[in-house]
C-alpha cells in the first residue's frame, strides 16, 4: 500500500543549475548561442499535477526509454504567500520541507527544459514525510543520498547551493508571487545517476528523520 503524495495543491517549480557542481558542469556552455551568457535570474520549469507518485508506488517507464534520469532535491512547500521577501524573511513563509524524486527522461536541454522529458506521467516522487520547521531548522544541513537497488549513487549537499533556501525563496518571489501549497525544489546536483526499469530508487536525508525515506520501483510501462 503506497502513502498518499503529501502535497495536494499548488504548483511545482524545479530549479536548474542551482547546485555549484551543476553550474560548473555546464559554465562553458553558457557563452554559446542562443543565449550567450550565464542566467542571473534563477531557471524554472514546472511539474505539471500528472507527474505526482506516492511514496512507494511504481512508476512506469516508457519502452523508448532504457533508462530514466534520477533528480534527488529537497522540497520547500510554501504556507504563507511569499512576494518580493527578503532572504531573512523568506524562510518564515515555509510549511515545511519534503524530499522529492525530480524522474526525467535523459536530455541535454538546461535552459528550457522539454516538457514531454520531464512532466511524463508519475516522474515527480514525493514524501513521505513533511518536516516541519522546528524539525529541519536549516535546510542547508540537508545531505541527499541517492540508492539504486540499495547502492549508493549519488549524494546531494544542499550547503553546496549557489542560492541557497531562502535566497532563492526571495529572487524567485522577486518577480512572481509563490502561493500557499507551492512547491519549490531547492535544486538537483550534477552527474545525476540513471535507473531502469525493475529498480528500486531510495532518497534519504543523511540523519534528519522527519523527512522519512521517499521509495519508487521503476515498471516497464504496459504496451
Amino acid at each position: 500500500m503506497t502513502a498518499a503524495p503529501v502535497l495536494a495543491a499548488g504548483t511545482v517549480y524545479g530549479v536548474l543549475l542551482n547546485a555549484q557542481d551543476e553550474w560548473a558542469a555546464w559554465a562553458a556552455q553558457m557563452s554559446a548561442p542562443p543565449y550567450q551568457a550565464a542566467p542571473k535570474a534563477p531557471v524554472l520549469y514546472i511539474k505539471t499535477a500528472n507527474t505526482w507518485s506516492a511514496c512507494g508506488a511504481t512508476i512506469a517507464v516508457p519502452t523508448r526509454a532504457p533508462q530514466v534520469e534520477i533528480g534527488a532535491s529537497l522540497a520547500m512547500v510554501i504556507g504563507i504567500p511569499a512576494h518580493q521577501v527578503t532572504a531573512a524573511q523568506a524562510l518564515s513563509h515555509v510549511a515545511g520541507y519534503v524530499l522529492v524524486n525530480d524522474l526525467s527522461l535523459p536530455h541535454a536541454s538546461y535552459y528550457r527544459p522539454p516538457v514531454k522529458y520531464k512532466n511524463l506521467d508519475g516522474f515527480l516522487g514525493i514524501g513521505p514525510k513533511l518536516a516541519t520547521p522546528a524539525e529541519l531548522d536549516d535546510p542547508g544541513r540537508v545531505r541527499l543520498e541517492v540508492r539504486v537497488d540499495g547502492t549508493l549513487r549519488q549524494t546531494v549537499d544542499c550547503a553546496q547551493m549557489l542560492r541557497p533556501a531562502a535566497q532563492l525563496i526571495a529572487d524567485v518571489s522577486e518577480f512572481m508571487t509563490l502561493h500557499r501549497g507551492d512547491v519549490l525544489l531547492l535544486g538537483l546536483g550534477a552527474n545525476r545517476p540513471r535507473a531502469r526499469a525493475g529498480q528500486r530508487i531510495e532518497i534519504r536525508a543523511a540523519g534528519i528523520a522527519a523527512l522519512g525515506t521517499l521509495t519508487n520501483t521503476l515498471v516497464q510501462e504496459a504496451a
